[in-house]
């Protein structure tokens, strides 16, 4: 794996792309990492199932475990880390690896850039190549300190986007992170509404009304699309059967698995392995 370097327990790694990717994919297994790539408008991206077509430069955060590709077409850079790397010392909840732009049920974080910003990050992605050319002791300090001014930078960017600035919105977005990161922990073993509600020591009632602000999908709706998100991707990276799939979800009636998978994917599961697969 190109340009990889390593501090005992702690990876991280720099990618330049030029109309080369897939190969590049093909060639070393990115998925245990936590990914960020920064790629140039024009190029189209399929992100836990879901495609992108660019029309302006964008970055994409990008999980360990989360399907992704992209086509022929493009060109960026792409950091590659591990969770030693950089989450284990970082405390601010907003910028860490289970922050804003990670393990977030209610999209998949990409932030598009202006003329302004795409100079502004460009910069910062060089400045961390420079630094791991370095044979310096700090080397590694400095790249992280980097790797976190760009977290720190892109999440400004969604949450202007996505209007947060008064405290109420500030104190919405918080109350809808946890209940993120609480489907992300649990969505294997709790299955409904009223069991998240009971982590978050509100009534169901109150989940929907607050979640509502943040999303135009109902508690329950993010519930199960996290639950086939997972399907897929076992589906599409494992040999595991339709009826271990269901088992490892929790769920005792791999029948009633499958018809809800088909009635939330508009396909059955087999089908499904079949298109991504070939």
């Amino acid at each position: 794996m190109n340009n990889l370097r390593q501090f005992e327990f702690k990876k991280f790694g720099y990618q330049t792309f030029s109309k080369d990717l897939p190969a590049i994919l093909a060639k070393d297994d990115y998925s245990p990492f936590i990914k960020i790539l920064f790629v140039k408008k024009g190029a189209k991206a399929t992100v836990d199932f879901k495609d992108y077509e660019l029309e302006k430069d964008s970055v994409f955060f990008i999980n360990a475990g989360q399907y992704f590709a992209f086509d022929a077409n493009c060109e960026g850079i792409m950091l590659f880390y591990n969770r030693d790397f950089y989450c284990v010392e970082i405390h601010d909840k907003e910028v860490a690896c289970d922050g804003i732009l990670f393990h977030n049920v209610y999209e998949i974080p990409v932030i598009e850039l202006d003329d302004i910003h795409s100079v502004l990050f460009n910069q910062i992605f060089l400045e961390i190549r420079s630094e791991l050319d370095l044979q310096d002791t700090a080397m590694e300090e400095m790249v992280r300190t980097l790797l976190k001014q760009l977290i720190i930078k892109s999440t400004r960017i969604w949450k202007h986007e996505h209007h947060v600035s008064s405290e109420e919105a500030r104190q919405d977005l918080e109350f809808s992170r946890n209940f993120s990161q609480l489907v992300e922990w649990n969505y294997t073993r709790y299955h409904t509404v009223a069991e998240y509600a009971d982590l978050l020591k509100v009534t169901p009632k109150i989940l929907s009304k607050r979640i509502s602000k943040q999303s135009k999908d109902t508690p329950n709706d993010l519930i199960k699309n996290r639950i086939i998100l997972e399907a897929k991707r076992l589906l599409v990276h494992t040999t595991l059967s339709v009826k271990e799939i269901a088992y490892k979800l929790s769920y005792d009636d791999p029948s009633y698995f499958i018809r809800l998978f088909t009635k939330q994917a508009a396909t059955p599961p087999q089908q499904f392995r079949l298109r991504y697969q070939s």
